[in-house]
């Protein structure tokens, strides 16, 4: 009986071979793409969940709380919390710090940028990371021990063994010191927060910059908890201890007048992927990103689904005739809804295994969009191979049941006659059409707003021109300005180079006072060539000038959010009463010039208060050269030559500024291609779900073309009759996405602090696309079934 039914599924493909291929195509491509998708998102839950004692690892969080009431949450830390910690709280087994920094490597003549980690000495036997050489509890014990990725270790040595034992000089504090090879360590899990290519003992560290200050956060800090523990009652204990411990602190920064207050907390490690609460967290990835990808997987396959079994219903109204002789020869109803499924499950099974090799080919397209390394491996688990499983018990059984049900019921006579039909006014097919077209419409809607805003963000000028200008950082340490100017001339001589300037490293600011009033602003050192170099214009008064010694302590630049914020109309001559500097003291200063505002970060945040000084008590060490766009390669390679020169164990570090503003955008960018993906996918699978429909009403009205016809109705008024419920079904569609799209493009646009507007115009471009689109799909069908001679349609009557 099976392999008479086999035969007939066999048959029916090769028949109608070109419907066959739309049809398993459809349910192929949707469920090739909700195995990507699924890939993704298992991915991201699985993050950090490796570690054999995941469910005990928690990261050190902190809230520090202002006197104006604002509060900053935070993941890390400074050297002094994790021992102090777990020396006053039973319940920490042990704490383990991670410092990423970057610093030179120098392997015999080579030298090399690379970014090393400082970890504790318990590192590898906190966490789970395999070593292929070295013994995890004593790898790091040595102040002069250092473990590396294997990745690292061919780089340096070759191979793994050869590494063992080898040694490296790396650049700390402007000096190389030696460390050798005491462990070699596989490549960490793409699906781990913390990522490292080499490991140094934090003790060496620790022993190289002493800090016991608690009012600072710096690195992630993770605790190992002891079975039971909980983390709440260990939180109130932390705050104890911190109130102990940095007493005096606490009262010198309030008897300093800044009262801010921490309070320190605990966060499960395995959630902290997925958190972006936390400034600092590693590897931090935001979720709605997961929420948005999972909502176009489960549309995608509801639509691929509903589109089996609407296309499955239009092609069994065909085989009406076929059933009625089999009633005729004595077939019974389970029969006939046996074969169904069979054919149905047929169908699906090849339908599910070409989804398998499709999203092995667009694996790694996937991988590039999503910027992942994801691995068929993923799907290896017994809950989504169930899943799966049940996925194609369901899909078969809706897409053969339906037809089963309804036309093994046929009375043989009339299918014989041609008379059987489905009847009734197919609403839940149309409805699921609208919804289909709603969803695509909403996902063009979202593609065009997210392509406005990606080309926003990346065209909008920042304030200075940003292209043929590198940025490089001096060396490791501190820089003085003696050394910095001494660059800065030797540069300036190469004919390629219009102009070289110098700022600080580091991030400073804080509370201000000026004009009675206290505001937040960032501080930057800068000398008297930064801004001509960086190509930014005064809006007023002057810029530093050697003519003016006395700049450097009494005289400071503001940008013109800063004056406006003020609400100085004339700043120049007014003065800062305060900023927030240990070696500034009471002393007052003036403002000699208002800087026009530029973009210091991303487009995705407003330009905030900044103040320019020549203030000698910050680090120097941030240099910018803008060089003539003729001869890049030529000024590159001079400028190189001239790093060298001065600074001969040490690679040049440049970066043009165009690509380090574009980097920041790297999200969107990467969101704007899976998001066009989506939309374009699910507009294809729903312009098949259209194609079946149409074919389903050409069908059902199959006489009435045929007597329209013979009446006189030309071919262009039976296709327009065909296609106007479908384009109604459209517009309603339409309608329904205009108000989602809206909603959803305006709760994500909240995120950019420059932003393009919700145009209407948008929203009729992406209705115009859909429609179209649905128009061409419906029109083919609507046009062959004007074409078909009505004798054969009438015939039967």
């Amino acid at each position: 009986m099976f392999r008479n039914y086999f035969q007939i599924t066999a048959r029916t493909l090769r028949k109608n071979i070109a419907f066959s291929v739309i049809n398993i195509a459809g349910l192929s491509i949707g469920l090739a793409c909700c195995t990507l998708i699924l890939l993704y998102i298992k991915d991201e839950l699985s993050f950090d969940r490796f570690h054999v004692q995941q469910g005990h690892l928690y990261q050190l969080t902190c809230l520090r709380s202002e006197q104006d009431g604002s509060v900053k949450k935070f993941s890390i830390a400074a050297l002094v919390q994790g021992p102090a910690f777990q020396q006053e709280i039973p319940e920490i087994q042990a704490y383990t710090r991670v410092n990423p920094k970057d610093i030179v490597v120098k392997n015999g003549n080579d030298i090399f940028n690379e970014q090393v980690t400082w970890a504790d000495a318990n590192f590898f036997s906190v966490f789970s990371f395999q070593l292929r050489s070295g013994n995890p509890a004593t790898v790091l014990s040595d102040q002069h021990a250092m473990v590396l990725s294997e990745q690292s270790a061919i780089k340096y040595f070759g191979s793994v063994p050869a590494a063992m034992g080898k040694t490296l000089q790396l650049e700390i504090n402007g000096k190389f010191q030696p460390f050798t090879v005491t462990g070699v360590a596989k490549k960490a899990p793409q699906n781990s927060s913390i990522r490292f290519n080499i490991v140094l003992p934090f003790s060496y560290f620790e022993k190289a910059s002493p800090d016991n200050g608690w009012m600072w956060v710096s690195f992630p800090t993770y605790f190992l908890l002891s079975p039971g523990a909980n983390p709440q009652n260990i939180a109130r204990k932390m705050d104890q201890v911190y109130r102990t411990r940095a007493k005096d602190e606490i009262d010198l920064n309030n008897l300093a007048g800044y009262g801010n207050h921490f309070s320190w907390g605990l966060q499960p490690l395995t959630a902290m992927h997925l958190n972006t609460d936390y400034e600092g967290t590693p590897g931090v990835s935001d979720p709605i990103y997961s929420y948005i990808l999972s909502g176009i997987a489960v549309f995608i396959l509801l639509i691929a689904c509903i589109n089996f079994v609407n296309l499955t219903v239009a092609q069994s109204l065909r085989r009406s005739k076929e059933i009625g002789i089999r009633k005729v020869i004595g077939s019974r109803r389970s029969q006939l809804t046996l074969q169904f499924l069979s054919e149905s499950a047929g169908i699906c099974l090849i339908a599910f295994i070409l989804s398998v090799v499709l999203a092995a080919l667009l694996l790694p397209l996937f991988n590039e969009l999503a910027n992942k390394q994801l691995s068929f491996f993923y799907l290896l688990d017994w809950k989504l191979i169930a899943g799966f499983i049940g996925l194609f018990l369901l899909t078969s059984f809706a897409a053969g049941f339906y037809p089963a049900l309804v036309l093994s019921g046929f009375n043989p006579s009339d299918a014989l006659a041609g008379k059987a039909g489905l009847g009734g006014k197919n609403t839940l097919a149309k409805s699921l059409v609208v919804i289909q077209f709603a969803l695509a419409t909403l996902l063009v809607i979202s593609t065009l707003f997210i392509y406005a805003q990606f080309d926003l963000l990346t065209q909008t000028s920042v304030g200075y021109p940003d292209k043929e200008l590198l940025s490089f950082t001096v060396g490791q340490g501190i820089r003085s300005k003696a050394v910095m100017d001494l660059y800065q001339n030797e540069f300036s001589k190469i004919p390629g180079v219009l102009a070289a300037g110098y700022k600080n490293v580091g991030h400073f600011g804080g509370k201000t006072q000026a004009g009675n009033k206290e505001f937040t602003a960032t501080y930057e050192r800068i000398d008297v060539a930064y801004l001509p170099a960086l190509g930014v214009k005064m809006a007023a008064g002057r810029n530093f000038s050697p003519e003016f010694p006395s700049d450097s302590t009494n005289a400071v630049l503001i940008n013109q959010t800063l004056a406006d914020q003020l609400s100085w109309k004339n700043p120049i001559g007014k003065t800062i009463d305060d900023m927030n500097f240990p070696a500034w003291g009471n002393r007052k200063v003036t403002v000699v010039g208002v800087v026009k505002d530029y973009h210091n970060e991303s487009l995705k945040e407003k330009i905030k208060p900044l103040i320019f000084t020549g203030e000698s008590s910050m680090p120097l060490g941030q240099m910018i050269v803008r060089i003539r766009p003729e001869h890049t390669a030529v000024t590159l390679l001079s400028l190189e030559k001239t790093w060298h020169r001065l600074s001969p164990d040490h690679p040049f570090p440049y970066e043009f500024r165009e690509d380090t503003n574009l980097r920041s955008y790297e999200a969107e960018s990467k969101w704007k291609r899976i998001i066009t993906f989506g939309a374009v996918i699910t507009i294809f699978i729903s312009g098949i779900g259209l194609f079946g429909l149409a074919m389903l009403s050409a069908k059902r009205r199959e006489k009435e073309i045929g007597v329209r016809k013979v009446l006189g109705a030309s071919v262009t008024e039976l296709a327009g009759m065909l296609s106007m419920d479908f384009a109604r079904l459209v517009l309603v569609a339409f309608v329904i996405a205009i108000p989602a799209g809206w909603l959803v493009m305006h709760r994500w646009l909240q995120s950019f602090a420059y932003r393009v507007e919700l145009s209407w115009w948008r929203f009729v471009i992406a209705g115009i696309i859909t429609f179209v689109i649905a128009m061409l799909t419906v029109s083919y069908q609507a046009i062959r079934a004007a074409l078909a001679n009505p004798v054969k349609s009438l015939r039967n009557e």
